[in-house]
Protein backbone atom coordinates (compact mmCIF):
# COMPACT_ATOMS: atom_id res chain seq x y z
CA UNK A 1 0.00 0.00 0.00
CA UNK A 2 3.06 1.94 -0.13
CA UNK A 3 3.88 4.38 -3.11
CA UNK A 4 3.81 2.42 -5.92
CA UNK A 5 6.16 1.67 -9.47
CA UNK A 6 5.32 0.72 -12.80
CA UNK A 7 6.28 -2.66 -11.91
CA UNK A 8 3.49 -3.15 -9.74
CA UNK A 9 0.86 -1.42 -11.24
CA UNK A 10 1.71 -4.02 -14.56
CA UNK A 11 0.84 -6.86 -12.56
CA UNK A 12 -2.82 -5.78 -11.76
CA UNK A 13 -3.77 -4.67 -15.94
CA UNK A 14 -4.59 -6.64 -18.23
CA UNK A 15 -4.25 -6.34 -22.51
CA UNK A 16 -5.47 -3.31 -22.99
CA UNK A 17 -7.51 -5.18 -26.36
CA UNK A 18 -8.50 -7.64 -24.06
CA UNK A 19 -10.59 -5.28 -21.86
CA UNK A 20 -13.84 -3.22 -21.94
CA UNK A 21 -13.28 0.33 -22.37
CA UNK A 22 -13.52 1.29 -19.23
CA UNK A 23 -10.06 -0.48 -18.41
CA UNK A 24 -8.57 0.75 -21.70
CA UNK A 25 -8.91 4.27 -19.94
CA UNK A 26 -7.79 3.18 -16.86
CA UNK A 27 -5.01 2.18 -18.18
CA UNK A 28 -4.01 5.19 -20.01
CA UNK A 29 -4.49 7.27 -16.65
CA UNK A 30 -2.24 4.71 -14.96
CA UNK A 31 0.51 5.11 -17.38
CA UNK A 32 0.38 8.64 -16.96
CA UNK A 33 0.55 8.23 -13.03
CA UNK A 34 3.53 5.73 -13.28
CA UNK A 35 5.18 8.51 -15.45
CA UNK A 36 4.66 11.01 -13.28
CA UNK A 37 6.08 9.18 -9.80
CA UNK A 38 9.18 7.84 -12.26
CA UNK A 39 12.13 10.54 -11.29
CA UNK A 40 14.27 8.86 -13.86
CA UNK A 41 12.43 10.28 -16.77
CA UNK A 42 11.52 13.47 -15.40
CA UNK A 43 8.45 13.46 -13.19
CA UNK A 44 7.01 15.56 -10.85
CA UNK A 45 8.97 16.36 -7.33
CA UNK A 46 7.56 14.20 -4.67
CA UNK A 47 9.04 15.93 -1.43
CA UNK A 48 8.54 16.42 2.28
CA UNK A 49 7.22 19.94 3.26
CA UNK A 50 8.23 21.04 6.53
CA UNK A 51 5.49 23.43 8.57
CA UNK A 52 5.61 24.42 11.88
CA UNK A 53 6.27 21.75 14.17
CA UNK A 54 5.26 19.12 11.87
CA UNK A 55 6.47 17.32 8.22
CA UNK A 56 3.83 16.32 5.47
CA UNK A 57 5.61 13.19 3.65
CA UNK A 58 5.58 12.61 -0.21
CA UNK A 59 3.73 14.90 -1.52
CA UNK A 60 3.19 17.36 -5.15
CA UNK A 61 1.64 20.97 -5.39
CA UNK A 62 -1.39 21.54 -8.13
CA UNK A 63 1.09 23.22 -9.78
CA UNK A 64 3.83 20.89 -10.57
CA UNK A 65 1.23 18.32 -11.80
CA UNK A 66 -0.56 21.18 -14.14
CA UNK A 67 2.89 21.86 -15.40
CA UNK A 68 4.19 18.28 -16.13
CA UNK A 69 0.78 17.38 -18.47
CA UNK A 70 1.28 20.33 -20.25
CA UNK A 71 4.69 19.51 -20.65
CA UNK A 72 4.46 15.50 -21.04
CA UNK A 73 1.14 15.80 -22.88
CA UNK A 74 1.43 18.63 -25.31
CA UNK A 75 -1.43 20.58 -23.54
CA UNK A 76 -0.80 24.17 -24.71
CA UNK A 77 -4.04 25.77 -22.63
CA UNK A 78 -3.85 25.06 -18.80
CA UNK A 79 -7.08 25.05 -18.59
CA UNK A 80 -7.36 21.99 -20.39
CA UNK A 81 -4.33 20.94 -18.20
CA UNK A 82 -6.61 21.48 -15.08
CA UNK A 83 -9.46 19.49 -16.40
CA UNK A 84 -7.49 16.94 -17.32
CA UNK A 85 -6.30 16.71 -13.69
CA UNK A 86 -9.55 16.86 -12.31
CA UNK A 87 -10.80 14.27 -14.16
CA UNK A 88 -7.50 12.14 -13.05
CA UNK A 89 -8.41 13.02 -9.23
CA UNK A 90 -11.67 12.52 -9.80
CA UNK A 91 -11.10 8.26 -10.24
CA UNK A 92 -8.91 8.82 -6.94
CA UNK A 93 -5.38 8.44 -8.76
CA UNK A 94 -4.12 11.82 -7.13
CA UNK A 95 -6.04 13.68 -4.23
CA UNK A 96 -6.09 16.60 -2.65
CA UNK A 97 -4.30 15.98 1.35
CA UNK A 98 -6.36 19.31 3.10
CA UNK A 99 -10.06 18.33 1.99
CA UNK A 100 -11.97 15.33 0.00
CA UNK A 101 -13.24 17.04 -3.35
CA UNK A 102 -11.57 15.48 -5.74
CA UNK A 103 -10.78 17.89 -8.37
CA UNK A 104 -6.79 19.64 -9.63
CA UNK A 105 -6.43 23.12 -8.90
CA UNK A 106 -3.89 25.02 -10.48
CA UNK A 107 -2.01 26.57 -7.15
CA UNK A 108 0.19 25.27 -4.12
CA UNK A 109 -2.84 23.04 -2.67
CA UNK A 110 -0.77 20.10 -1.83
CA UNK A 111 -1.85 16.39 -3.60
CA UNK A 112 -1.16 12.71 -2.81
CA UNK A 113 -0.78 9.89 -5.39
CA UNK A 114 -2.93 7.37 -4.86
CA UNK A 115 -0.95 3.39 -4.02
CA UNK A 116 -1.82 0.95 -6.68
CA UNK A 117 -3.19 -1.12 -3.99
CA UNK A 118 -6.82 1.63 -4.93
CA UNK A 119 -6.15 2.41 -8.21
CA UNK A 120 -9.80 1.55 -9.53
CA UNK A 121 -8.44 -0.93 -12.09
CA UNK A 122 -7.99 -3.44 -9.59
CA UNK A 123 -11.98 -3.78 -9.93
CA UNK A 124 -12.94 -4.00 -6.59
CA UNK A 125 -16.66 -3.82 -5.66
CA UNK A 126 -16.54 -2.29 -1.74
CA UNK A 127 -19.64 -3.32 0.34
CA UNK A 128 -21.01 -1.41 2.76
CA UNK A 129 -19.58 -3.51 5.92
CA UNK A 130 -16.18 -2.84 4.41
CA UNK A 131 -17.26 0.77 4.56
CA UNK A 132 -18.49 0.27 8.37
CA UNK A 133 -14.93 -1.02 9.47
CA UNK A 134 -13.66 1.46 7.92
CA UNK A 135 -15.41 4.41 9.63
CA UNK A 136 -15.34 2.31 12.91
CA UNK A 137 -11.83 1.93 12.88
CA UNK A 138 -11.76 5.91 12.27
CA UNK A 139 -13.63 6.56 15.59
CA UNK A 140 -10.59 4.33 17.03
CA UNK A 141 -7.58 6.27 15.74
CA UNK A 142 -6.43 9.71 16.77
CA UNK A 143 -9.28 11.68 16.84
CA UNK A 144 -7.60 14.92 16.12
CA UNK A 145 -6.57 14.11 13.21
CA UNK A 146 -9.03 11.50 11.75
CA UNK A 147 -12.53 12.67 13.45
CA UNK A 148 -15.63 11.83 11.83
CA UNK A 149 -16.92 14.53 9.61
CA UNK A 150 -20.55 15.20 10.05
CA UNK A 151 -21.67 12.79 6.76
CA UNK A 152 -19.77 9.95 7.72
CA UNK A 153 -21.11 10.18 11.88
CA UNK A 154 -24.58 10.16 9.96
CA UNK A 155 -23.34 7.18 7.80
CA UNK A 156 -22.28 5.36 10.99
CA UNK A 157 -25.10 5.46 12.64
CA UNK A 158 -27.30 4.24 9.69
CA UNK A 159 -24.76 1.62 9.08
CA UNK A 160 -24.66 0.22 12.47
CA UNK A 161 -28.53 0.20 12.51
CA UNK A 162 -28.28 -2.28 9.44
CA UNK A 163 -25.99 -4.25 10.26
CA UNK A 164 -26.72 -4.65 14.75
CA UNK A 165 -26.78 -8.79 14.58
CA UNK A 166 -23.13 -8.38 12.45
CA UNK A 167 -21.58 -4.98 14.71
CA UNK A 168 -19.48 -7.41 16.82
CA UNK A 169 -17.58 -8.81 13.93
CA UNK A 170 -17.10 -5.41 12.24
CA UNK A 171 -15.86 -4.28 15.33
CA UNK A 172 -13.18 -6.45 15.85
CA UNK A 173 -12.16 -6.07 12.57
CA UNK A 174 -11.98 -2.60 12.87
CA UNK A 175 -10.04 -3.01 16.03
CA UNK A 176 -7.72 -5.40 14.76
CA UNK A 177 -6.50 -3.33 11.72
CA UNK A 178 -6.19 -0.32 14.66
CA UNK A 179 -3.83 -3.12 16.19
CA UNK A 180 -2.05 -3.69 13.02
CA UNK A 181 -1.68 0.11 11.75
CA UNK A 182 -0.27 1.25 15.67
CA UNK A 183 2.94 -0.83 14.39
CA UNK A 184 3.43 0.97 12.16
CA UNK A 185 5.74 3.87 11.12
CA UNK A 186 4.23 7.33 11.71
CA UNK A 187 4.95 8.41 8.73
CA UNK A 188 4.05 5.80 6.83
CA UNK A 189 0.88 5.64 8.70
CA UNK A 190 -0.21 8.83 7.95
CA UNK A 191 0.14 8.13 4.59
CA UNK A 192 -1.70 4.85 4.36
CA UNK A 193 -4.67 6.83 6.56
CA UNK A 194 -4.84 9.37 3.72
CA UNK A 195 -4.93 6.88 1.11
CA UNK A 196 -7.69 4.73 2.57
CA UNK A 197 -9.68 7.98 2.94
CA UNK A 198 -9.59 8.83 -0.70
CA UNK A 199 -10.15 5.54 -1.76
CA UNK A 200 -13.69 6.24 0.36
CA UNK A 201 -13.54 9.88 -0.92
CA UNK A 202 -14.23 8.23 -4.70
CA UNK A 203 -16.90 5.30 -3.50
CA UNK A 204 -18.82 7.41 -0.90
CA UNK A 205 -18.16 10.72 -1.88
CA UNK A 206 -19.01 14.41 0.62
CA UNK A 207 -22.26 14.88 -0.51
CA UNK A 208 -22.98 16.93 -3.03
CA UNK A 209 -20.05 15.36 -5.06
CA UNK A 210 -20.43 13.61 -8.62
CA UNK A 211 -20.07 9.87 -7.71
CA UNK A 212 -17.50 8.66 -10.59
CA UNK A 213 -17.93 4.75 -9.92
CA UNK A 214 -22.00 4.65 -10.78
CA UNK A 215 -21.28 3.04 -13.95
CA UNK A 216 -17.58 1.96 -14.56
CA UNK A 217 -15.57 -1.12 -14.52
CA UNK A 218 -16.61 -2.56 -11.09
CA UNK A 219 -20.58 -3.33 -12.07
CA UNK A 220 -19.67 -3.86 -16.13
CA UNK A 221 -17.32 -6.98 -14.70
CA UNK A 222 -19.56 -8.02 -12.38
CA UNK A 223 -22.59 -8.16 -15.05
CA UNK A 224 -19.92 -9.60 -17.52
CA UNK A 225 -19.18 -12.56 -14.87
CA UNK A 226 -21.26 -12.66 -11.58
CA UNK A 227 -19.91 -15.97 -10.27
CA UNK A 228 -16.29 -13.99 -9.97
CA UNK A 229 -15.42 -13.98 -5.95
CA UNK A 230 -15.48 -10.88 -4.59
CA UNK A 231 -12.85 -9.04 -1.91
CA UNK A 232 -12.81 -6.87 0.71
CA UNK A 233 -11.57 -3.99 0.90
CA UNK A 234 -9.06 -5.29 3.94
CA UNK A 235 -8.32 -8.39 1.92
CA UNK A 236 -8.87 -11.16 -0.68
CA UNK A 237 -11.42 -13.74 0.24
CA UNK A 238 -9.49 -16.79 -0.49
CA UNK A 239 -5.77 -16.66 -1.03
CA UNK A 240 -4.38 -12.90 0.32
CA UNK A 241 -2.31 -11.08 -2.22
CA UNK A 242 1.06 -8.71 -1.55
CA UNK A 243 0.52 -7.05 -5.34
CA UNK A 244 -2.86 -6.38 -6.92
CA UNK A 245 -4.57 -9.47 -8.50
CA UNK A 246 -3.99 -10.34 -12.17
CA UNK A 247 -7.04 -9.32 -14.75
CA UNK A 248 -8.51 -12.40 -16.48
CA UNK A 249 -10.70 -11.88 -19.22
CA UNK A 250 -14.19 -13.09 -18.13
CA UNK A 251 -15.10 -16.40 -19.32
CA UNK A 252 -18.80 -17.76 -20.88
CA UNK A 253 -21.10 -18.55 -17.88
CA UNK A 254 -21.62 -22.59 -17.34
CA UNK A 255 -24.97 -23.45 -16.69
CA UNK A 256 -25.27 -25.04 -13.39
CA UNK A 257 -25.71 -28.96 -13.70
CA UNK A 258 -27.71 -31.34 -11.51
CA UNK A 259 -24.20 -32.67 -10.22
CA UNK A 260 -23.55 -29.19 -9.30
CA UNK A 261 -26.22 -28.75 -6.74
CA UNK A 262 -25.21 -32.46 -5.27
CA UNK A 263 -21.92 -31.03 -4.79
CA UNK A 264 -23.18 -27.68 -3.14
CA UNK A 265 -26.44 -29.52 -0.94
CA UNK A 266 -23.54 -32.22 0.63
CA UNK A 267 -20.84 -29.06 1.27
CA UNK A 268 -23.90 -27.09 3.04
CA UNK A 269 -25.08 -30.06 5.08
CA UNK A 270 -20.77 -30.61 6.54
CA UNK A 271 -21.26 -27.06 7.13
CA UNK A 272 -24.36 -27.09 8.90
CA UNK A 273 -23.17 -30.28 11.04
CA UNK A 274 -20.40 -28.23 12.27
CA UNK A 275 -20.36 -27.42 16.11
CA UNK A 276 -21.18 -23.98 16.51
CA UNK A 277 -22.01 -21.75 19.86
CA UNK A 278 -25.17 -19.35 19.25
CA UNK A 279 -24.57 -15.53 19.47
CA UNK A 280 -27.76 -16.03 22.49
CA UNK A 281 -25.67 -18.14 24.50
CA UNK A 282 -23.32 -15.40 24.09
CA UNK A 283 -24.93 -12.53 24.82
CA UNK A 284 -27.27 -13.84 27.86
CA UNK A 285 -23.92 -14.39 30.05
CA UNK A 286 -23.71 -12.18 33.13
CA UNK A 287 -20.04 -11.30 33.25
CA UNK A 288 -19.42 -9.35 30.18
CA UNK A 289 -16.11 -9.63 28.20
CA UNK A 290 -13.54 -6.35 28.07
CA UNK A 291 -14.92 -6.16 24.00
CA UNK A 292 -18.38 -6.12 25.10
CA UNK A 293 -17.48 -3.35 27.93
CA UNK A 294 -15.66 -1.30 25.43
CA UNK A 295 -18.64 -1.69 23.10
CA UNK A 296 -20.53 0.22 25.68
CA UNK A 297 -18.72 3.18 25.69
CA UNK A 298 -18.44 3.28 21.24
CA UNK A 299 -22.13 5.09 21.45
CA UNK A 300 -24.96 5.65 23.92
CA UNK A 301 -27.24 3.26 21.47
CA UNK A 302 -25.05 -0.03 22.04
CA UNK A 303 -25.10 0.04 25.91
CA UNK A 304 -29.22 0.38 25.49
CA UNK A 305 -29.30 -2.75 23.12
CA UNK A 306 -26.96 -4.56 25.64
CA UNK A 307 -28.95 -5.90 28.45
CA UNK A 308 -26.08 -6.58 31.11
CA UNK A 309 -25.10 -2.66 29.95
CA UNK A 310 -28.60 -1.41 31.01
CA UNK A 311 -28.28 -3.33 34.37
CA UNK A 312 -24.89 -1.66 34.38
CA UNK A 313 -25.88 1.85 33.61
CA UNK A 314 -29.10 1.22 36.12
CA UNK A 315 -26.80 0.35 38.68
CA UNK A 316 -25.17 3.89 38.21
CA UNK A 317 -27.71 5.72 37.80
CA UNK A 318 -29.12 4.44 41.32
CA UNK A 319 -26.47 5.41 42.39
CA UNK A 320 -26.87 9.10 41.47
CA UNK A 321 -31.17 9.00 42.36
CA UNK A 322 -31.86 9.36 38.90
CA UNK A 323 -32.68 5.47 37.82
CA UNK A 324 -35.92 6.57 36.82
CA UNK A 325 -34.89 8.14 33.57
CA UNK A 326 -33.98 4.73 32.33
CA UNK A 327 -36.86 2.71 33.95
CA UNK A 328 -39.12 5.54 32.01
CA UNK A 329 -37.36 5.29 28.98
CA UNK A 330 -37.74 1.33 28.87
CA UNK A 331 -41.17 1.36 30.07
CA UNK A 332 -41.78 3.16 26.62
CA UNK A 333 -40.09 0.86 24.83
CA UNK A 334 -41.92 -1.80 26.33
CA UNK A 335 -45.33 0.43 25.65
CA UNK A 336 -44.95 0.27 21.64
CA UNK A 337 -44.80 -3.69 21.76
CA UNK A 338 -47.89 -4.23 24.10
CA UNK A 339 -51.28 -5.37 22.38
CA UNK A 340 -53.72 -3.11 21.54
CA UNK A 341 -56.24 -3.98 24.46
CA UNK A 342 -53.24 -3.48 26.90
CA UNK A 343 -52.07 -0.08 25.59
CA UNK A 344 -54.25 2.46 27.32
CA UNK A 345 -54.13 0.46 30.29
CA UNK A 346 -50.27 0.91 30.11
CA UNK A 347 -50.21 4.68 29.38
CA UNK A 348 -52.12 5.50 32.73
CA UNK A 349 -49.68 3.51 34.72
CA UNK A 350 -46.67 5.38 33.13
CA UNK A 351 -48.43 8.63 33.45
CA UNK A 352 -49.22 7.73 37.45
CA UNK A 353 -45.76 6.53 37.96
CA UNK A 354 -43.64 8.83 36.25
CA UNK A 355 -45.39 12.11 35.02
CA UNK A 356 -48.29 12.49 37.23
CA UNK A 357 -48.33 15.34 39.79
CA UNK A 358 -47.12 13.58 42.91
CA UNK A 359 -45.79 10.30 40.79
CA UNK A 360 -43.41 8.31 42.87
CA UNK A 361 -40.91 8.43 40.22
CA UNK A 362 -41.22 12.07 38.78
CA UNK A 363 -39.03 12.36 35.81
CA UNK A 364 -37.90 16.18 34.74
CA UNK A 365 -39.41 17.26 31.57
CA UNK A 366 -39.66 20.39 29.74
CA UNK A 367 -42.82 22.63 30.19
CA UNK A 368 -43.48 21.90 25.59
CA UNK A 369 -42.93 18.46 26.37
CA UNK A 370 -44.86 17.91 29.40
CA UNK A 371 -47.52 20.04 27.44
CA UNK A 372 -47.19 17.78 24.58
CA UNK A 373 -47.90 14.47 26.17
CA UNK A 374 -50.54 15.61 29.01
CA UNK A 375 -52.33 16.14 25.52
CA UNK A 376 -51.53 12.99 24.09
CA UNK A 377 -52.40 10.92 27.32
CA UNK A 378 -56.00 11.79 26.62
CA UNK A 379 -56.14 9.60 23.51
CA UNK A 380 -53.86 7.21 24.74
CA UNK A 381 -52.16 5.36 22.44
CA UNK A 382 -48.29 3.33 21.53
CA UNK A 383 -46.34 6.42 20.94
CA UNK A 384 -48.16 8.61 23.36
CA UNK A 385 -45.13 9.44 25.23
CA UNK A 386 -42.71 10.06 22.36
CA UNK A 387 -41.53 13.54 22.73
CA UNK A 388 -41.10 12.79 26.50
CA UNK A 389 -38.68 9.65 25.38
CA UNK A 390 -36.82 11.66 23.38
CA UNK A 391 -36.08 14.33 25.81
CA UNK A 392 -35.39 12.08 28.67
CA UNK A 393 -32.70 9.98 25.99
CA UNK A 394 -31.63 13.03 25.10
CA UNK A 395 -30.85 14.24 28.50
CA UNK A 396 -29.27 10.60 29.65
CA UNK A 397 -26.78 10.96 26.48
CA UNK A 398 -25.70 14.28 26.94
CA UNK A 399 -25.03 14.55 31.00
CA UNK A 400 -25.51 10.78 32.42
CA UNK A 401 -24.11 8.64 30.31
CA UNK A 402 -20.80 10.72 30.27
CA UNK A 403 -20.59 10.42 33.84
CA UNK A 404 -20.73 6.76 33.85
CA UNK A 405 -18.31 6.88 31.27
CA UNK A 406 -15.99 8.44 33.87
CA UNK A 407 -17.35 7.06 36.87
CA UNK A 408 -15.39 4.37 38.53
CA UNK A 409 -17.71 1.56 37.99
CA UNK A 410 -17.34 1.33 34.18
CA UNK A 411 -13.25 1.83 34.51
CA UNK A 412 -12.73 -1.56 36.65
CA UNK A 413 -14.70 -3.02 34.43
CA UNK A 414 -12.76 -1.55 31.58
CA UNK A 415 -9.37 -2.70 33.00
CA UNK A 416 -10.33 -5.82 34.48
CA UNK A 417 -8.71 -8.88 32.97
CA UNK A 418 -10.14 -11.73 31.21
CA UNK A 419 -10.60 -15.03 33.17
CA UNK A 420 -8.20 -17.88 31.84
CA UNK A 421 -9.98 -20.33 29.19
CA UNK A 422 -10.49 -23.89 29.20
CA UNK A 423 -8.73 -26.01 26.29
CA UNK A 424 -12.30 -26.71 25.38
CA UNK A 425 -13.93 -23.39 24.94
CA UNK A 426 -10.89 -21.57 23.84
CA UNK A 427 -12.57 -19.52 21.06
CA UNK A 428 -12.82 -16.04 20.13
CA UNK A 429 -16.70 -14.50 19.84
CA UNK A 430 -15.47 -13.60 16.09
CA UNK A 431 -14.88 -17.21 15.70
CA UNK A 432 -18.57 -18.15 17.33
CA UNK A 433 -20.07 -15.37 15.22
CA UNK A 434 -18.49 -16.10 11.83
CA UNK A 435 -19.39 -19.70 12.55
CA UNK A 436 -23.29 -18.82 13.97
CA UNK A 437 -23.64 -16.54 10.51
CA UNK A 438 -21.93 -19.61 8.52
CA UNK A 439 -24.63 -21.80 9.66
CA UNK A 440 -27.87 -19.44 9.11
CA UNK A 441 -26.62 -18.54 5.58
CA UNK A 442 -25.65 -22.07 4.95
CA UNK A 443 -29.34 -23.39 5.81
CA UNK A 444 -30.35 -20.82 3.34
CA UNK A 445 -29.12 -21.83 0.48
CA UNK A 446 -29.49 -25.25 0.94
CA UNK A 447 -33.26 -24.85 1.46
CA UNK A 448 -32.84 -22.99 -2.10
CA UNK A 449 -30.67 -25.37 -3.81
CA UNK A 450 -33.33 -28.60 -3.15
CA UNK A 451 -35.87 -26.21 -4.14
CA UNK A 452 -34.66 -25.68 -7.51
CA UNK A 453 -33.56 -28.98 -7.51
Amino acid sequence: MAQGSGDQRAVGIADPEESSPNMIVYCKIEDIITKMQDDKTGGVPIRTVKSFLSKIPSVVTGTDVVQWLMKNLSIEDPVEAIHLGSLIAAQGYIFPISDHVLTMKDDGTFYRFQAPYFWPSNCWEPENTDYAIYLCKRTMQNKARLELADYEAENLARLQRAFARKWEFIFMQAEAQVKIDRKKDKTERKILDSQERAFWDVHRPVPGCVNTTEMDIRKCRRLKNPQKVKKSVYGVTEESQSQSPVHIPSQPIRKTTKEDIRKQITFLNAQIDRHCLKMSKVAESKEPSQQRVKRWGFSFDEILKDQVGRDQFLRFLESEFSSENLRFWLAVQDLKKQPLQDVAKRVEEIWQEFLAPGAPSAINLDSHSYEITSQNVKDGGRYTFEDAQEHIYKLMKSDSYARFLRSNAYQDMLLARKKPESEQGRRTSLEKFTRSVGKSLAGKRLTGLMQSS
